[in-house]
């Protein structure tokens, strides 16, 4: 049988515990890879997706057999907008596995606000989510990485960093922010470590009202799934000649 595209590898995945974040852990472990999940208030949910990757991927083939080499998965309590934790989730990751193959800079907030009702701590509060907390990991993995001679980091960014959306000026600030940084980074830690980004659109999930307006709108006509974006995801962490892109996973709503 024919190896795992990720079989031997270790990836990080912040605010990996729910939505798009889950995803992405159960799409990288599926592809070979142990996966440390980031958390920082969903401690019931990280831990319930903890098990699911243990569990799946251990009863692949031969199910139920004593020392089947199955995935090996943790859940790691921090605020990666700050950097004390940061540091004690990338020595948890060492700790536990010696090593880190993929960052996934996940984790971040959105919610709405007028520009003119804009308040600094709300401006600090989604900079800090969305941006520094990027910086910071990247930062903390880039000498792991540099030291093992290989590593993959994927931003998350958004259609938002791209778009001008009047009510959310903030979000799109802190994710064209993103595209920046992941071109920075490309540049700055090449050859060894390859940076990119994914910037998804409208992503929705089981029980939520469907985005009409998105959907008559877009040339696929339908919003994206948790599974669109680890797909991306997914071929990032295996490309060997793409460094600071932006792979743009909206059904086409860009060109609109």
């Amino acid at each position: 049988m024919a190896g795992k595209a990720l079989e031997g590898q270790v990836a990080l995945v912040t605010g990996g515990a729910k939505r798009v974040g889950r995803s992405i852990a159960l799409r990288l472990a599926s592809e070979g890879a142990d996966v440390v999940v980031n958390y920082l208030e969903s401690k019931a949910e990280a831990e319930e997706l903890v098990r699911e990757i243990r569990v799946t991927n251990n009863n692949e083939g031969d199910q139920g057999q004593q020392g089947h080499e199955g995935r090996r998965a943790i859940a790691v309590e921090g605020d990666v907008s700050q950097r004390a934790d940061v540091q004690k989730l990338f020595l948890a990751t060492e700790n536990e596995f010696g090593r880190l193959d993929i960052l996934v800079n996940n984790a971040g907030i959105f919610f709405p606000s007028k520009f003119e009702d804009l308040t600094e701590e709300q401006w600090d509060r989604i900079m800090n989510a969305n941006l520094k907390s990027q910086f910071l990991c990247a930062q903390t993995a880039a000498p792991i990485m540099k030291r093992q001679g290989r590593g993959r980091i994927i931003n998350l960014s958004s259609l938002g960093g791209l778009l001008a959306w009047p009510l959310y000026t903030h979000y799109c600030v802190s994710k064209a922010g993103t595209i920046m940084l992941t071109r920075c980074l490309a540049r700055a830690l090449a050859p060894e470590i390859l940076v990119n980004s994914v910037a998804p659109g409208t992503i929705q999930f089981p029980g939520e009202l469907p985005d009409e307006e998105y959907i008559r709108r877009v040339p696929l006509h339908r919003t994206g799934a948790g599974d669109d974006i680890a797909g991306a995801v997914a071929y990032l962490a295996t490309a060997e000649f793409v460094t600071g892109q932006t792979i743009v996973v909206d059904g086409g709503r860009s060109l609109i």
